[in-house]
């Protein structure tokens, strides 16, 4: 009888620890409070949403909130591959962190997909970030486009006015290149902290080069403070954004101040008013009303949009993953690396991805558009060029 309550024991520890290892475990860190909280807030939201089961394997969501913090987004990431034992890591929110968790990622040879813009992550490939992927737009595809919008609106000096961070770092490299491609002239430059109560001092100096427009190159709710200071202090040029902004939050501490504000944005900020033909069209308006229906009318944002399409590539990787090995496996986090890598005519909320070995994040002209804010909400423009 004891040799039979031992085997059965015995049997019972194997078969949990074989559903254990039959889950997917998908470790998530995002910056759910701090400067970065309208960013990070609706990215965490939209975790709730993603698929519990992919490629016939069932997957578990775990979710940390690193503060928009780069040391707390660190640990989070090494807790989440060393404690956790996930099998990818999506995140950050914001580029300082993400930079900062490549080298985890490559340490632990576990794919990483950042929620972050700057082309820094994934680019130039090397061996570090062959482990790293990114679902936001690159500043260099969104610096195109709004340097074409300035051409194309007799722009002919501008001002720029960015975070003191990687993120503003990322921006002013790619808008003196686009700047310079365009004939425009880069007449100031300055910086600004997420935590910055006031910007007056860098307003002042831009007002007196008396710039035709000014971008200024933060994300969410702190991007609002150089553009009510410019406002206030009776700036009439044309003010830029970048794609940091779409949100609502943005719009709301911003106020009428937003009013004429220009920014390229990817297609699932206005699906609605998008042709037909777009090819992200549908897949926006069915993210917009999953997430509408979970947290209420008016309350998605671009920024969840990226969590989501994190949750499609893994959804479009898995089932090949699988061939090669077991969740919780080396194999298997080898080969969901090499799957993500081979995404092909992914149509996601943000555009079509192809992925190829030095670009990972693979997306076209198809991910972004021209936005102005107008009578307090967003106004697609046109296509971005």
């Amino acid at each position: 009888m004891k040799n039979i309550l031992t085997f059965t024991a015995l049997a019972a520890s194997l078969l949990c620890t074989g559903l254990a290892q039959a889950q997917i475990k998908v470790g998530v860190t995002v910056s759910a409070t701090g400067p970065a909280a309208s960013l990070g807030i609706p990215e965490k939201n939209t975790f709730t949403l993603l698929p519990k089961t992919m490629g016939g394997k069932t997957v578990e969501y775990i979710v940390l909130d690193d503060a928009s913090d780069t040391t707390t987004a660190v640990k989070n990431a090494r807790k989440l591959i060393s404690e956790d034992k996930v099998d990818v890591i999506i995140g950050s929110t914001v580029t300082p962190n993400s930079l900062a968790m490549i080298d985890v990622a490559a340490e632990t040879e576990t794919p990483m997909i950042s929620l972050a813009a700057s082309s820094r992550i994934v680019e130039p490939m090397d061996a570090k970030r062959r482990w790293v992927f990114k679902t936001p737009q690159n500043d260099s595809h969104m610096a195109s486009a709004i340097t074409g919008h300035m051409a194309d609106n007799n722009v002919k000096t501008v001002a720029f006015i960015g975070f003191n961070d990687a993120y503003g770092g990322g921006w002013a490299d790619e808008m003196a290149k686009f700047a310079d491609l365009r004939r425009l002239k880069m007449v100031a430059n300055e910086r600004f902290a997420r935590n910055d109560t006031s910007v007056t001092g860098q307003i002042l100096k831009i007002m007196a080069t008396n710039p035709d427009a000014v971008l200024i190159a933060g994300s969410g709710t702190p991007a609002a403070l150089p553009q009510k200071t410019l406002i206030e202090r009776g700036y009439k040029g044309k003010i830029y954004q970048t794609h940091g902004v779409a949100n609502p939050d943005f719009l709301r501490v911003c106020g009428k101040d937003c009013e004429g504000t220009f920014l390229p944005a990817g297609p699932l900020l206005v699906a609605s008013q998008l042709p037909a033909s777009n090819a992200s069209r549908a897949v926006g308006l069915s993210y917009i009303a999953k997430y509408e229906k979970a947290f209420g009318a008016g309350t998605f944002s671009t920024f969840g949009g990226h969590a989501w399409d994190s949750g499609m590539l893994l959804e479009s990787a898995i089932p090949a993953a699988l061939k090669a090995g077991q969740p919780g496996s080396k194999a298997f986090r080898a080969a969901l690396r090499d799957a993500l890598e081979k995404t092909t005519n992914l149509t996601v909320s943000h555009g079509v991805m192809n992925m190829t070995p030095n670009d990972h994040l693979g997306l076209d002209q198809r991910a972004r558009v021209m936005v102005e804010v107008k009578g307090g909400t967003w106004k697609l423009v046109g296509d971005a060029r």
